[in-house]
């Protein structure tokens, strides 16, 4: 009897169980039986139901439980009136919730669709200021240019006589070169064959080896030499200049091309070609940027600077040079454009030196940030005004050269982190790396004009072998912590 009676007590706490479960997960009163497709009832329905008015003016909502061995037995009385009361308030709040999401979503919808309409007006305004623009853009210049002549004939020099070829077919583009075999490539196979094999030139590209027949006539020039080759105990720019300066007209635009310092005079293009052709009104002009040559060659989307004191003469080079491929911006700070476009080179050898010893991502960029400060430093000592470090000539050409493997300065200096020695990796190039030159003459500039600078300066005392990679790093680390500037 003992063990039928606790069965029953057992058996009774199962049903309250699962009668309190659904009283607390329904809303409705309890049905009057489970559908067919639920498992055996475990109590009874319909539950009784009795309302007992307490003190307050609310009633209370009582469920009174039958057990299922004894329907006639109520075994429990439930009183779900707070259950109810918070489901509907539950209900309530849920329904206020949905109505306040779906006004958001609307607002939101309406916010997104006034942003898509400004800044569809802002394009709009954009292009028409842009047509507006280039339907008073001046084309005399292009027009009235029937000759220009390209002195060199390296990669960069390549790629901007095939770039102004294509400006005009009946423009004459003349490009001055050493080698013969250069020269016959061209003018037969319409190919640079040692630095662009694969690529067709334009048929108004002519080569030739003599200066007279490269210069006469010429409207403009373009000066694609380098400042000077580090092999070499000579100045290239200026001897070769020197040698060319009697066919060279007193009044022909001189836009240079080359970046670079000469080591012991520390002079800049724009005072090496003056001095040169004897000429200190000789018009000159500076073009700069983040540009390599293959991918002038391949039409890709390019911006350059070009600089000049002479504001008729920048808009003029302007007018030569731009095209659908090509943006031209205009500057007066030649100082800026030039220093910048020298000494990235520098920045570019150190920036390989952290690829090549493997030091990181961390390291990579505190680097160049440091050397752009530097570029800074001495570029404003000189004269340069910073927003021309901050623009396309100096922090876009940074950035080109430091970060892409198509750099000949970058590529130098990985294989020195790497461990090579410089005479090898220069003998194994047949291009210019500008920087391994222009090195040398940053720690005399820094001196000129009492400016620190710590990685330049590490650079150049690698390139002489002065200071391993490795010992240049934990100096440079070692520095003194000092406030940002």
């Amino acid at each position: 009897m003992k063990k039928k009676k606790k069965g029953r007590v057992a058996w009774q706490r199962i049903e309250l169980y699962f009668l309190s479960i659904y009283i607390m997960s329904s809303s409705a009163p309890p049905a009057a039986s489970f559908p067919t497709s639920q498992p055996p009832r475990l109590f009874t329905y319909p539950i009784s139901h009795s309302f007992h008015p307490p003190h307050s003016n609310n009633f209370r909502h009582i469920h009174t439980l039958h057990s299922v061995s004894n329907p006639n037995t109520p075994i429990a009385h439930i009183d779900t009136t707070n259950n109810e009361n918070n489901l509907v308030n539950s209900t309530t709040e849920s329904i206020a919730l949905e109505q306040q999401v779906e006004e958001d979503e609307e607002e939101s919808r309406r916010g997104n669709k006034e942003q898509r309409r400004v800044v569809k007006i802002a394009w709009e305004k954009l292009v028409r200021w842009s047509r507006s623009l280039r339907s008073k853009a001046k084309t005399d210049v292009l027009e009235r240019t029937k000759k220009v002549v390209v002195l060199g004939g390296g990669s960069f020099g390549t790629a901007m006589a095939a770039h102004v070829a294509g400006r005009k077919v009946q423009l004459e583009v003349n490009m001055l070169v050493r080698d013969p075999k250069i020269c016959q490539s061209i003018n037969e196979k319409h190919f640079n064959c040692k630095y662009f094999p694969e690529y067709k030139l334009p048929e108004n590209v002519i080569a030739t080896t003599d200066a007279k027949t490269a210069l006469l006539g010429a409207d403009f020039c373009l000066h694609a030499v380098p400042v000077q080759v580090f092999q070499l105990p000579l100045y290239f720019s200026s001897l070769f200049l020197e040698g060319v300066a009697d066919y060279v007209d007193p009044g022909l635009p001189f836009i240079s091309l080359s970046k670079g310092l000469e080591l012991n005079t520390f002079r800049v293009m724009s005072q090496i070609i003056p001095q040169a052709l004897k000429n200190p009104r000789q018009p000159y002009i500076v073009l700069s940027g983040p540009s390599f040559a293959s991918e002038l060659m391949n039409k890709l989307p390019t911006a350059m600077v070009v600089a000049s004191k002479d504001k008729k003469l920048a808009n003029e080079v302007q007018q030569l040079l731009a095209s659908k491929n090509l943006r031209i911006s205009t500057s007066s700070d030649v100082t800026g454009v030039e220093i910048a476009g020298a000494l990235k080179n520098v920045l570019a050898i150190a920036a390989g030196i952290v690829e090549g010893m493997n030091l990181g991502n961390n390291s990579m960029a505190a680097l160049v940030a440091q050397g752009c400060s530097e570029i800074r430093w001495l570029a404003t000592k000189m004269g340069a005004k910073s927003t021309t470090i901050t623009g396309l000539s100096g922090t876009g050409d940074i950035m080109l050269t430091c970060f892409v493997n198509l750099s000949r300065n970058r590529t130098v200096g990985v294989r020195l982190g790497s461990g090579e020695r410089l005479d090898d990796i220069l003998s194994s190039m047949n291009q210019v790396a500008e920087g391994v030159s222009t090195a040398g003459a940053v720690i005399a500039l820094a001196q000129k004009y009492n400016v620190k600078m710590p990685v330049l300066t590490a650079v150049a005392r690698i390139i002489d072998n002065e200071l391993t990679p490795q010992k240049a790093v934990l100096e440079l680390m070692n520095l003194p912590q000092v406030e940002e500037v």
